[in-house]
């Protein structure tokens, strides 16, 4: 229980401490110092930001959607898109082992032990796990954090866990990062970016679309009454 216990400590500590540094104004205020250190030292700016994003998810810390942006503004979309997919990545896997040695298993355990409505459930989420993977990452309305843990309450192998992560992560993160790319613009207009831009149908269809692509497989082991790999 400790890795979680230490989780969830600083995950307070940093609600009640972290948000005004982790904000948008605290971007906007130190944007030009964050583009000079940057120019004088981009490997360690790049390792740096990276650390920090994985810290941020890693300890459910505020400011994710901030810091998105940030790799966007300070990076670009594509090169911001990497850093950022790879920082979440990384952090999601810290919280999936936590969760996964703390009562993960011992959770998993005993919902494969169990019977009725229950064990088919678990059943049928074995049955199905790359689709229900790509699902809750895909759908905007999973929040992250959760997305993180029940994978490790589920028994889902690690290399399934991370690459469903790393991939259907990308398609959200590279519509924010594209925006903080952007931000310059932004800041000198004196205006706040849409942060509700996901939501708006030319973005939110194709990803819905994604969605229903993953559940795909689902459907055909329906018709068909075959199980998958």
């Amino acid at each position: 229980m400790l890795p979680m216990l230490v989780i969830l400590v600083v995950a307070v500590i940093g609600a009640f401490t972290l948000k005004d540094y982790l904000s948008f104004d605290a971007l906007r205020d130190n944007r030009e110092a964050l583009i000079a250190f940057r120019d004088s030292n981009y490997l360690i700016a790049a390792f740096g930001f990276l650390a920090v994003y994985v810290a941020i998810v890693g300890f459910s810390l505020p400011g994710a959607t901030i810091a998105t942006l940030t790799g966007g503004f300070l990076f670009g979309t594509a090169f911001g898109t990497f850093f950022n997919v790879t920082g979440a990545a990384l952090g999601a896997t810290l919280i999936f082992l936590a969760a996964r040695y703390g009562f993960g298993e011992k959770l998993g355990a005993k919902l494969e032990n169990s019977e009725g409505a229950v064990k088919k459930i678990k059943d049928g989420i074995d049955e199905n796990q790359w689709s229900m993977l790509f699902i809750i990452r895909l759908v905007p309305a999973v929040p992250f954090f959760i997305a993180n843990l029940i994978p490790a309450f589920l028994e889902v192998p690690l290399h399934r866990y991370v690459i469903s992560t790393f991939l259907g992560i990308i398609p959200g993160t590279l519509v924010f990062t594209s925006v903080g790319a952007g931000l310059g613009e932004v800041f000198a207009a004196g205006e706040t970016p849409n942060f509700g831009i996901i939501f708006e149908p030319h973005i939110l269809f194709p990803i819905l679309g994604l969605s229903a692509l993953s559940l795909l497989p689902i459907l055909v082991k329906a018709v068909t009454g075959k199980k998958g790999i």
